[in-house]
């Protein structure tokens, strides 16, 4: 299949389709980062491909992931062009405890929902991690579409899951992708902090 061309590094398969679709994936936290309107169509771009590279790898939620974010990519990207600070950019806040409360709690409940879902239909041979970063990927961007710093943190959740997931399945340049994402999302986590307290100050400064 067309998916599955690639070359190989130190005895390891790496199909062009990971290549490109994880490197497009890197770029896309680089774009998050700096708040740019670039973030959605380069992610539309990576979950096209990281589809193909999913489903060729029986991982059934990764893959399902991709068509779940790629629907999410479209909401943020309308979003942000909506919610556009003329002077920081994306509008960014931090979240209320309740806020942060639920997020635990979409992200525990989710994940057991889902692992169960993939058992039953024998659609991943690694369910319980499969479902964490599917559930755990779908609401960091839900929560980078609405502004929220928290995502950042959602990240990095899904990273400590990701890289042992994707080396048991030989998907190796993908764990170093998730390893790279892991130093990057720590330091969009503090840009983003950052901009949610010069934001917040702005707001409380009298005009």
């Amino acid at each position: 299949m067309w998916f599955e061309l690639g070359f190989k590094i130190f005895g390891q398969k790496i199909a062009y389709t990971e290549l490109v679709g994880q490197v497009l994936a890197l770029a896309v936290v680089f774009f998050a980062q700096r708040r740019s309107l670039w973030t959605w169509p380069v992610q539309l771009v990576s979950v096209s491909l990281l589809f193909a590279v999913y489903v060729s790898a029986h991982l059934g939620g990764l893959a399902t992931r991709q068509v779940v974010v790629g629907l999410i990519a479209i909401y943020g990207w309308y979003a942000w062009v909506r919610r556009r600070d003329p002077i920081f950019g994306v509008v960014v806040r931090k979240g209320s405890p309740r806020e942060r409360l639920a997020i635990v709690g979409v992200f525990a409940i989710g994940t057991v929902a889902f692992a169960l879902l993939l058992d039953a239909l024998d659609a991943s041979w690694a369910p319980w991690p499969d479902a964490a970063i599917f559930v755990g990927t779908v609401l960091a961007f839900s929560l980078q579409g609405l502004g929220l710093v928290e995502f950042w943190l959602v990240w990095l959740a899904v990273d400590a899951v990701g890289v042992p997931l994707q080396i048991q399945s030989h998907l190796y340049f993908s764990a170093l992708v998730y390893t790279v994402f892991a130093g990057l999302v720590i330091h969009g986590w503090f840009d983003w902090n950052r901009t949610a307290r010069r934001l917040t100050q702005a707001a409380k400064s009298p005009v």
